[in-house]
């Protein structure tokens, strides 16, 4: 009795530290935001004489200005129209080649397999150089195009190794049964496959997003024209430009509009992630 009130004490001690650890890590980690956020209502003199307190009066103009004159707009935009054919692409690319690695045998199936997910093991950084003279003889450099290309590839590691593993927790037996009744392998695949594979699609969709979204080494060096910058590189553009210029409350605006969709997007779909991460773990 004795023994186990005192392991009751010990875990009770164990966890008020862990939860103690996780409020002051979740202050570390929300402070800046919540600081950002404030700083881009305020006055560019409010930012420096008053950073503690509220602002005196909501400077709403200040998000105006940032997504005209500041370009944010522009390279909203420009962001846009990269991640989304880029995350069409990579689902559809790493749900057929999940598919076949996961149910069809095959000579070099495993050495496929390994391939795709020894990508993960290679960083970027180290590719850099490569991808900017292959795009370049490509006659793809400073285009949109040649960056959704290099995004997708960059992406597919990751996803096929996840998809792989969803698709192995499909029930045969109903796959088997389409077979029966006369579905194609096509059919079986987009009528059958993809609508069962919904929630692994949509996990993969909002993780590439999140990690997209914030990319900034690949588009800095593939990326040259200040037209075509996406929202990481133009914020940065946007920075050293306020070592001449005053305007740091549009700064903090245009700071504001590059984090909010990423926030907003995991704070909705937050449970959608981790059903659809642990799915396969679950189901096995």
């Amino acid at each position: 009795m004795e023994h186990e009130q005192t392991n009751k004490i010990v875990r009770t001690v164990i966890n008020t530290l862990i939860y103690l650890f996780l409020g002051l890590w979740s202050i570390i980690v929300i402070f800046p935001m919540i600081w950002v956020l404030v700083s881009s209502f305020k006055t560019s003199k409010e930012i420096f004489f008053s950073p503690w307190s509220p602002p005196a009066q909501l400077m709403w103009e200040n998000f105006s200005r940032a997504w005209s004159k500041a370009n944010i707009g522009l390279y909203f935009f420009n962001t846009l129209g990269v991640l989304i054919p880029a995350i069409f692409l990579t689902l559809l690319f790493s749900a057929m080649a999940g598919y076949v690695l996961a149910r069809f045998v095959f000579p070099g199936n495993r050495a496929v397999f390994f391939m795709f997910t020894g990508g993960m093991l290679f960083p970027v950084i180290l590719a850099l150089v490569p991808l900017f003279f292959l795009l370049q003889s490509m006659r793809l450099l400073d285009t949109h195009f040649g960056l959704i290309l290099v995004y997708v590839a960059y992406s597919l590691p990751f996803t096929v190794f996840f998809m792989t593993g969803f698709f192995k927790t499909l029930p045969s037996e109903l796959l088997e049964a389409a077979i029966i009744d006369g579905a194609n392998q096509y059919q079986l695949f987009f009528k059958i496959v993809i609508p069962l594979a919904k929630n692994g699609l949509v996990s993969m969709g909002i993780f590439n997003f999140l990690g997209q979204w914030n990319q900034y080494i690949l588009p800095l060096v593939l990326l040259t024209s200040s037209n075509k910058y996406v929202l990481s590189q133009g914020l940065a553009f946007l920075q050293h430009q306020q070592r001449y210029q005053s305007d740091w409350s549009g700064l903090f605006a245009a700071i504001t509009i590059v984090m909010l969709p990423t926030l907003i997007v995991y704070t909705i779909f937050q449970n959608q992630i981790q059903r659809g991460l642990t799915i396969g773990a679950l189901k096995g």
